[in-house]
């Protein structure tokens, strides 16, 4: 028994020891690095300062959702009466939520189909000719592809705002405002997806195993969807999620283009509810436009969890040239 203790501490010291080693190789390591110039991955130095800055932009991020959170839980009186960051008198979330759904005869409902028609066919559009389009810019070759390349990064330069007006001008003369074409249509025209997917086709669909499908017979239209389509998984999420954000968030498009209520989005229909108060004989809803920009929120929360792993490794894309 004696023996068997002593040999327990003998090991508990010589493990001691040995992280100790281990912790002094590794500030050997960084400071060895730090004089080069040069930081190392595989061992990062500890930074305080680092770390506090990163904590200050975390909380400047989550604080607009917190803010939602808190609020979305009052009634339209505490919200009035109570400090912005503390609860109020009555957790009035789940008749919030019930109202939001019911008032002015459910249009939110009806604002919300309509996001999700506008980024399923103009993100999804976007996408799906995001993806095609870089596919072949990046493996075929043919007259005008240079300047296929300078049209798409002059266009990346160029604000979607600044083509609202001409969009609107050119939709009026074809008789397609205050329709969803003229939400859907210029929704479908990404050039920064475009560019990601041209660089991303580049990097990971290798020449050699095009080479190898048409060999074996393999036309370009199997190859693609077959071959080449899984192999662009991290890149087609990342266009993808682009795209949604930018559909699910357009503001100034919809607000020129449509005059119907019954095809609002969810920007603008929540945007008339909150200037309500400003007409006259308007009712305050504040409440409720909280809630409801809580509720358009989430699915974009849940897009971005669930598809993280693919959008990060998107995002890495054409960082290293092998």
């Amino acid at each position: 028994m004696t023996d068997l203790k002593a040999q327990e501490k003998a090991a508990k010291k010589a493990e001691k020891a040995r992280q100790k080693r281990i912790a002094q190789d590794e500030k050997a390591e960084r400071k060895r690095f730090a004089k080069n110039g040069f930081s190392n991955p595989a061992n990062p130095t500890r930074s305080v300062a680092l770390t506090a800055v990163c904590a200050i932009f975390a909380v400047y991020c989550l604080f607009p959702f917190v803010y939602l959170m808190i609020n979305a839980t009052k009634t339209q009186a505490d919200f009035t009466s109570t400090f912005g960051l503390g609860f109020g008198r009555t957790f009035a979330l789940w008749d919030n939520i019930a109202t939001v759904f019911t008032y002015q005869d459910g249009i939110f409902a009806r604002w919300f189909l309509n996001t999700i028609l506008y980024v399923v066919l103009g993100a999804g559009g976007a996408t799906l000719l995001a993806i095609m389009g870089g596919y072949a810019l990046a493996k075929f070759r043919f007259p005008g592809r240079k300047a296929c390349f300078v049209i798409i990064i002059g266009a990346i330069s160029v604000p979607g705002i600044a083509l609202a007006v001409p969009q609107f001008l050119l939709f009026a003369k074809l008789g397609l405002t205050n329709t969803p074409a003229s939400m859907i249509i210029p929704s479908l025209v990404s050039t920064f997806g475009l560019y990601l997917m041209w660089i991303f086709s580049d990097q990971a669909v290798p020449d050699e195993l095009l080479e190898a499908a048409r060999v074996d017979g393999a036309g370009e239209w199997r190859t693609f969807w077959q071959i080449s389509l899984p192999l662009l998984a991290p890149g087609i999420v990342t266009t993808a999620l682009f795209a949604i954000v930018a559909t699910w968030n357009n503001y100034f498009l919809p607000l020129i283009m449509l005059k119907d209520s019954d095809w609002y989005p969810l920007t603008i229909g929540l945007n008339q509810w909150k200037d309500q108060a400003s007409t006259a004989g308007g009712q305050a809803i504040q409440n409720l436009v909280i809630t409801g920009s809580l509720i358009t929120i989430i699915p974009l929360v849940i897009a971005f969890l669930m598809l993280q792993k693919y959008w990060q490794s998107g995002l890495a894309a054409g960082a290293v040239k092998e």
